[in-house]
């Protein structure tokens, strides 16, 4: 059938593209391309077998649809609240909040707009229909991916652990980041009891409230727990993910030119840190480590928003082309 075929197509493509580098954003969009052409190849073929239980999980589909916005503004609305309780009210901790009034906002403005029947307001809609179905498209290959990307495991044995900081209490380490330190360790001890001993990085600099680098907080925790302390390095000039690997590539180019390393953040930034680790030509792949859950909307739309932003030509293109189009019209 030719929904397979194509699913098919998109499944070599995706293939190709992720045996060469798992950490390029475009197998998300093969990815989800295949499982859509399998899916509705699916419905064709339930329908050469019952017509009417393929028509009833088509209609399941659309029924679903919006059923699944309505739940999930309420959950994003929920979230932002608490959100807002556990972590205050920094900009960047509204984000689920704002998305979910977003949605409910645009309902409305859906309803209004139809009940009006007045052709600028009808484009007008249309424009940002157009636009947030887009940006959602991208939005659920980046999910996806991301989760598929999770559970892909490096074999390969390695020769550094790159722990990326993510902020201090003054001089304390906070849960956040001794989630990544611990899950680094993890790593370290299991590539022990292989027969490596790698070397981990603490990486991360001086920022805004703490009292000291991030790295030697970092490194001290460490060897609280049992690391040996000349297998720990400190990198203590980046403040940003990107300097965070540049800074510590030049050291593991310094101790061994072909090196080889794995690189640990939390669970929600993996898939954003293998993108960063390709574009700063660091040899190595992302594992994540576990966050609380209630944190995960806001830090995961973070790092979207922080994807699309970093691909701002092409998306630009696109969204503006699908934000002027319904207007031509007045032309």
């Amino acid at each position: 059938m030719i929904p397979f075929a194509i699913a098919g197509f998109w499944f070599l493509i995706f293939l190709i593209s992720f045996l060469y580098d798992r950490r390029l954003f475009r197998n998300s969009i093969f990815l989800v391309l295949t499982l859509m052409f399998a899916g509705l190849g699916g419905i064709f073929a339930i329908a050469t077998v019952s017509r009417t239980l393929a028509e009833v999980l088509a209609v399941g589909i659309l029924v679903l649809i919006p059923i699944s916005i309505g739940v999930l503004a309420i959950f994003l609305v929920v979230n932002g609240v608490t959100m807002i309780r556990r972590e205050g009210r920094r900009p960047k901790n509204l984000l689920s909040l704002a998305a979910g009034v977003g949605i409910f906002g645009l309902v409305i403005f859906g309803a209004v707009s139809q009940a009006l029947d007045w052709r600028p307001l009808t484009a007008l809609m249309t424009a940002i229909t157009g636009v947030l179905t887009y940006v959602s498209f991208l939005f659920g290959c980046f999910l996806i991916y991301a989760f598929v990307y999770s559970r892909v495991r490096s074999s390969r044995k390695i020769d550094f652990v790159i722990v990326l900081g993510s902020g201090l209490r003054g001089s304390r380490v906070p849960p956040l980041l001794a989630s990544r330190l611990d899950r680094g360790k993890f790593v370290r001890d299991r590539a022990v009891r292989k027969g490596r001993d790698p070397i981990i990085i603490a990486s991360g600099g001086q920022g805004p409230g703490e009292d000291v680098a991030e790295a030697h907080a970092m490194a001290a925790y460490l060897i609280e727990r049992g690391v040996p302390e000349d297998r720990v390095l400190r990198e203590d000039r980046s403040t940003t993910t990107t300097e965070n690997l540049l800074f510590s590539r030049e050291l593991m180019v310094a101790l061994k030119p072909k090196y080889r390393c794995l690189i640990v953040t939390n669970n929600f930034h993996a898939f954003r840190a293998a993108l960063t680790a390709r574009k700063t030509k660091v040899n190595g792949q992302v594992v994540g480590s576990p966050t609380a859950r209630y944190f995960w909307p806001t830090a995961t739309i973070r790092e979207f928003v922080a994807i699309l932003f970093s691909h701002k030509w092409i998306n630009g293109i696109i969204i503006g082309l699908l934000f002027v189009t319904p207007f031509l019209q007045f032309l």
